[in-house]
């Protein structure tokens, strides 16, 4: 205990008393009314002085009264600073009902394409690393698909049919164009040859456009990567088949299967949380996410009710895993809140660590109510006023497990 500038409990009590003392003196000898003021401000301080420590040496002995207190540990600011450390008081806010349950992860739909091959043939992979998941550019050849050898589906000698037929059309609509202004011909005759060239002219400059000598070259729409492969490198493939799906990755489809019980509340949902890997929590507002629609049927394959929301893939989430989700409603009662960090866990049992001063904290049971997995219902153990360690509690855990708490200077 530090000592106090009075001497004794009886000068402190007497403190009024011996102030007067001295003061009538000081104003019975002092003429001057600039000096007798200088006289008393400098006694005032003197006992202002005196009276501040005796409340640091009061706060001092409260904080080593809390510090040993049942269940009370010492945590000092210096090992506050070495960690991750906030206190906070609880949040009381409408928490609103939850459902939770699991969603699959699928590719957005606005974000894949599937290639397709525009003329029949044997088709070709462009390189010998053309595999699934594979990065691809925008415009880069993936495939060509060629007819050589074929004698139905040569793209060579089509593109030399449709090149002798486009001269053929062409020369005739030129002729027509001469004869509709000597009005040799009728109108619905120079309509129909001009309808016939410009046909011949869109297949011919279609062939010359896609055809090369390994004929015609495929490329990727956008730059992503290569989803799905759907056929094999020397395949016959008809026009129009489907070759490859080709994806962006930046936005993802969650599909929440809700158990029916839940249908009267699917109206109301305003937000979800979705634990990531690592069981790291994300809000829908964290992931540029939102709700798109909920079923208005059970699915006939498990009889639950689909739930789709979007958001953007900015944790790394791959798409065919799965994922935990909290699906909350916008109603609810204001409750008692605290994050989820505060919790410590032992046994079955959940506590919180209580701020009695500025190092010295109470471990305290509390009983948990519903949880959006980022912050949870207090129901009981803890008041509104309280201040609690939000983030570090762990690390004070384990520190007094170690016993490196309740050791402090005096």
């Amino acid at each position: 205990m530090k000592q106090s500038c009075l001497t004794n409990t009886q000068e402190h009590e007497n403190g009024y008393s011996f102030t007067r003392q001295l003061v009538n003196p000081f104003t019975r000898q002092l003429a001057n009314s600039s000096t007798r003021y200088l006289s008393l401000l400098f006694l005032l301080l003197l006992l202002t002085a005196c009276h501040t420590e005796q409340a640091a040496n009061r706060h001092d002995e409260e904080n080593e009264e809390n510090a040993h207190l049942p269940g009370a540990v010492h945590f000092s600011r210096q090992q506050q600073e070495k960690i991750p450390f906030t206190i906070a008081p609880p949040m009381v806010e409408p928490l609103g009902e939850l459902i939770r349950t699991t969603a699959r992860i699928e590719s957005s739909q606005a974000d894949e394409a599937i290639i397709s091959a525009r003329v029949p043939g044997i088709v070709f992979f462009s390189g010998t690393h053309l595999t699934e998941g594979r990065n691809v550019a925008a415009g880069q050849t993936l495939f060509s698909v060629s007819g050589k050898g074929l004698t139905a589906y040569d793209s060579g000698v089509r593109l030399a049919e449709a090149k002798a037929n486009y001269a053929k059309v062409k020369a005739d609509y030129a002729r027509a164009q001469e004869l509709i202004r000597e009005k040799i011909i009728s109108e619905k005759d120079f309509m129909q040859t001009k309808t016939d060239y410009e046909t011949a002219k869109a297949v011919f400059d279609n062939l010359s456009r896609n055809f090369t000598q390994g004929g015609q070259q495929i490329s990727a729409p956008f730059a992503g990567y290569l989803k799905q492969l759907l056929v094999e490198n020397g395949q016959f493939v008809e026009e129009g088949q489907a070759l490859a799906i080709v994806s962006k990755n930046k936005t993802l489809l969650l599909i929440a299967d809700v158990p029916s019980r839940h249908a009267k509340l699917l109206p109301l949902l305003s937000t979800a949380t979705i634990r990531g890997e690592g069981k790291t929590m994300y809000s829908l507002e964290e992931l540029n996410g939102k709700i798109l629609s909920f079923g208005k049927s059970l699915n006939k394959d498990n009889r639950l009710i689909p739930v789709s929301l979007q958001i953007d893939n900015r944790t790394g989430l791959l798409p065919g895993a799965f994922v935990e989700i909290f699906l909350k409603t916008q109603t609810g009662n204001p409750v008692t809140t605290i994050p989820v960090s505060a919790l410590i866990e032992e046994q079955g049992l959940f506590f919180v660590y209580v701020q009695l001063d500025p190092e010295s904290f109470e471990k305290r049971e509390v009983t948990l109510g519903a949880t959006d997995g980022i912050r949870v219902e207090i129901r009981s153990g803890l008041d509104n006023n309280e201040r609690i360690i939000t983030q570090g509690a762990m690390a004070v855990k384990l520190a007094q497990s170690a016993g490196t708490l309740n050791t402090h200077e005096h």
